[in-house]
């Protein structure tokens, strides 16, 4: 009769430590998710208000220099090449008006020896190859040409800065991964349609 007693009690006290021993092992395991979520709330970078305006101020002072300091690198020669165009067009449009325009005042000075009072090969022809009315349409058009240039030029300067300015602002956004913005294409098989378009997925 004892030694049922010892064993009933042997057996309780090791089914209380089995269950206390599982009890601890839950929350053995519990303790490291919330250290691991603790861990990435406070390795999360701090959001810097400054940010942006420096970003939009180094590609004010020198372009691709905002997209520099955002670690954008490959963003530095679209930026430099867009721009180098706008000031290249620019150029020539200048040079071209310029050459109409010394034309054109020295017809009005009575000369008859500006360049295009020769062909290719510089002799002189009797009829000048553009019209002192082809030279005014000449001087109108290339003047036109280099304010569009020169708008182009400015438009795309301002675009350097806007992209440095909202590239550093992306750059501090927290991105969630259980938010996402997909492509989305589907084929209906019934009346051979299809369907494209974009789809907002949110997972709880």
């Amino acid at each position: 009769m004892l030694n049922k007693h010892l064993i009933a009690c042997l057996l309780t006290t090791f089914c209380c430590l089995f269950s206390f021993g599982q009890e601890g092992e839950e929350t053995k395991e519990e303790i490291p998710k919330v250290i691991a979520v603790d861990s990435i709330t406070t390795t999360r970078k701090p959001i810097n208000p400054l940010s942006p305006a420096k970003a939009a101020f180094y590609s004010a002072l020198l372009p691709g220099l905002g997209q520099a300091y955002n670690k954008k690198y490959w963003k530095i020669p679209i930026v430099w090449g867009a721009i180098g165009t706008g000031i290249y067009f620019y150029v020539i449009n200048d040079k071209e008006y310029d050459r109409y325009r010394e034309a054109y005042k020295s017809r009005l000075a009575g000369f008859k020896n500006d360049e295009f009072y020769y062909d290719s090969n510089g002799n002189l022809l009797e009829s000048p190859r553009v019209t002192t009315d082809g030279l005014i349409r000449g001087q109108e058009f290339y003047r036109r040409n280099k304010q569009v240039s020169l708008l182009v030029t400015f438009g795309l300067y301002a675009l350097n800065i806007i992209d440095a300015n909202v590239d550093a602002h992306l750059m501090q956004f927290n991105v969630d991964e259980n938010l996402s913005l997909a492509p989305h294409y589907e084929f209906n098989e019934i009346d051979a349609s299809s369907n494209l378009g974009l789809t907002l997925n949110f997972k709880f």
